[in-house]
This record gives structure tokens, sequence and C-alpha cells, in this order.
């Protein structure tokens, strides 16, 4: 049983066969996967998936390349999704210094702004980082997320790892720690203690090796796993269920009553 902790499964690319990626799932063992949001209609979206099956759940929220725009109805609609009972999270939200899609002092109002919305709504976060390690750093110590957090797709140092586990954080780990050029990522997660550790696909995008370059889909997560274990120099089957078990515990599943 393996839990693909961020996925956009609503995404376009899986209009045409999204059964038979739910049916490989299934087959591969992948139990659950998160369906995370990055603007309001994404959100919805993810919402709905999470109604429609039992194995999918959601996240919600406003991610940095759509900050722009944000209206109080905005906040006041996600606030209201926010109380469906298969909503695990709040994301993903951060920053994004690598695109620049909107003015980096929107995406920090906007960043701070949902982690004072998720503590309202007593969800941890999902932080999308890309190339804004300390302004994210700055952010998450002046504000901190009362329901802890995950660093998705970590991307930062060891020595950020360190900052961030003493401040509460989950690092979670896609596609890229199985590429060849992976150095420092697989440093990190030779380091950073198993019970907090989660696995992702991000799908449809970061494709681990070796099918690197097509669609990725949550099917997929078994090669983060495996990439995991053999770094850990740890059973497939204990990776698989300790990362399982983190996710259950960061995203409060048990006292959801959703298991």
């Amino acid at each position: 049983m393996i839990w693909d902790t961020h996925a956009h499964l609503d995404d376009p690319d899986y209009s045409e066969d999204f059964q038979e990626v739910v049916l490989r799932m299934k087959s591969y063992g992948i139990s659950r996967v998160t369906n995370v949001g990055y603007d309001l209609a994404s959100s919805e979206r993810s919402v709905k998936l999470s109604q429609d099956y039992d194995f999918i759940y959601a996240a919600i929220g406003i991610h940095p390349h759509n900050a722009e725009g944000i209206t109080a109805e905005t906040w006041e609609r996600l606030k209201g999704l926010a109380k469906q009972p298969k909503v695990l999270a709040w994301g993903e939200i951060g920053l994004d210094y690598y695109r620049d899609l909107s003015p980096r002092s929107i995406q920090k109002e906007v960043f701070i702004q949902q982690i004072k919305l998720a503590n309202e709504v007593g969800l941890p976060i999902v932080i999308h980082n890309r190339d804004a390690h300390q302004d994210v750093l700055e952010i998450v110590k002046g504000h901190p997320p009362k329901y802890g957090g995950v660093f998705h797709c970590y991307s930062g140092s060891r020595e950020m790892a360190n900052i961030l586990l003493k401040l509460g954080f989950y690092l979670s780990f896609a596609g890229p720690v199985t590429f060849k050029n992976a150095r420092h990522t697989v440093e990190v997660a030779e380091h950073v203690p198993i019970d907090r550790i989660l696995v992702e696909t991000d799908s449809p995008y970061l494709t681990p090796e070796p099918r690197r370059g097509k669609r990725n889909e949550p099917t997929y997560v078994r090669e983060v796993v495996k990439k995991i274990a053999e770094i850990r120099n740890l059973p497939f089957e204990d990776v698989a269920l300790q990362t399982m078990r983190n996710a259950e515990t960061i995203f409060k599943l048990v006292k959801k009553d959703l298991r």
C-alpha cells in the first residue's frame, strides 16, 4: 500500500484514459492519492474527485503562479471547500522565483494569507518552493503553520532540511530523486528521519526514471519508493508502509476517521 501524496489527476493529460490510469494504480498497490489544487477551479475539481473516488483525497489552495487577481470571494469559496471531509490540506501554496509568473510581492502576500487561512480552518499546508529558499524560510518562521506542513518535491539543501525538520515539517520526494544528477536530493533523502518522509509523483509532471520524458501517473510513485529504499538500504515494503503512516499523521487521516 502506497500513498501518492501529491498529484494532479484533474489535468487534461488524463482526459482520454483516466479509468485506465486508475486501474493501473489499483493493480500496483497505490491505495491513496492526494489530488492537489493550484487555483480555485482545480481545487473544486480536486474536491469533486475526492467525492467520486474513495481512494482520492483533496488539497485546496492557490499556487504562486496564480497569485494575481485573488479576491475576497476566492478566499471565501476556498474556506467553504476546506470544510469538505476529504480535504486534508491547504495547498499547494508558496513561492516560485524560477518562472516568476506572478510578482514576488504578491506571491509573498498570498502565501502568508493562505497560511493564516489554513490555521483558521485547521489544515496542514503543502508548500511549493522553487528557487525561493530564503524567502520561504523567513515566511514559515514568521508565520508558522499551526497544523504542520509538507515541503512538496523537496529541492533544498541538507542544511535547509535540518531547519525545516526542527520547525516540524515533513519533506516529500518525487521523481527528481531518481534522476542521475540528483546528488543533493539523494543526500537529503539519505539523512532525513524516515518518519518525516513522504512520497509523491506530482503527476503528470516530474516522471521518474526509467520513464523520464513521458507522462507521469500515480503508479510511478513506486519508483520513488524504490529509490528511497535503495538510498536507505531498507526493504521496499518498509518504506511504503512508513511513508503511508507518515502521510496519515501529517494529514490527520485517523482523526478524520476516513480510513
